[in-house]
């Protein structure tokens, strides 16, 4: 019975390497799939792992739709057993529509990989309409790690070193630009993310580079606007 299923997880969990591992097992099994990708961080048309894996994809734009792509390699003479998705935060939420459906009408097996939340920790429209019509939603067990050591369970937007909780939902990273600074993500755990603490401020508020600042007094919360 084919499924829609969302794995989930911050960065650094393990999402594209699971991706490339099971279209792996499905063409070990003679299944044929396509896969599908959208501002992966090695380039367009790519689905890379930070292992150093990577595959050629189908770069996802707005007007893609992912109904009208399967019928174009089944009609070509394709076989499409299968669908592995990538990024999927950055779908819009009638591209996940199309995905549920191609499941259902299809029988198609849908196997999407996202971010939850955002750096502002909000919901991508993507992941969100997912949650809501995925057959499974599974939390990846490869845990992340905050500079602390605690588990990473948010996704913080460093720009120019300076971690921030305003502007653009979606800024591809390790870029820089003269109106946005350079622009890098870091994985944080809840308490150090709402403090704003990321780990170029705690090595400049320890006292030496060995020592970092755990105590809360160290991390103290940002004024309220």
């Amino acid at each position: 019975m084919a499924e829609l299923v969302f794995f989930s997880g911050t960065m650094d969990c393990g999402k594209s390497t699971l991706a490339l591992q099971i279209d792996h097992n499905q063409r070990a099994r003679g299944r044929e799939g396509l896969i599908f990708t959208k501002l992966d961080r090695a380039g367009e048309s790519v689905l890379s792992s930070r292992l150093g894996l990577e595959t050629t994809a189908v770069e996802v734009g707005d007007d893609l739709d992912f109904w009208d792509a399967v019928v174009e390699q089944l009609t070509a003479g394709g076989r499409v057993d299968y669908l592995i998705c990538d990024e999927a935060q950055f779908y819009t939420t009638r591209q996940v529509e199309q995905l549920a459906r191609v499941v259902d009408e299809m029988g198609v097996e849908v196997t999407a990989f996202g971010i939850t939340a955002d750096f502002r920790t909000e919901l991508f429209p993507g992941s969100r309409r997912l949650i809501e019509l995925a057959d499974r939603v599974e939390v990846l067990q490869v845990e992340a790690l905050c500079w602390c050591g605690r588990r990473a369970t948010h996704n913080a937007r460093v720009v120019d070193g300076v971690m921030v909780v305003e502007g653009e939902q979606v800024v591809v990273g390790d870029t820089a630009s003269a109106r946005a600074g350079v622009v890098e993500y870091e994985v944080l755990c809840r308490r150090h993310h709402m403090r704003r603490m990321n780990s170029r401020a705690a090595l400049a508020a320890s006292p030496t580079p060995d020592t970092l600042p755990f105590d809360l007094d160290a991390c103290p919360l940002p004024p309220r606007p």
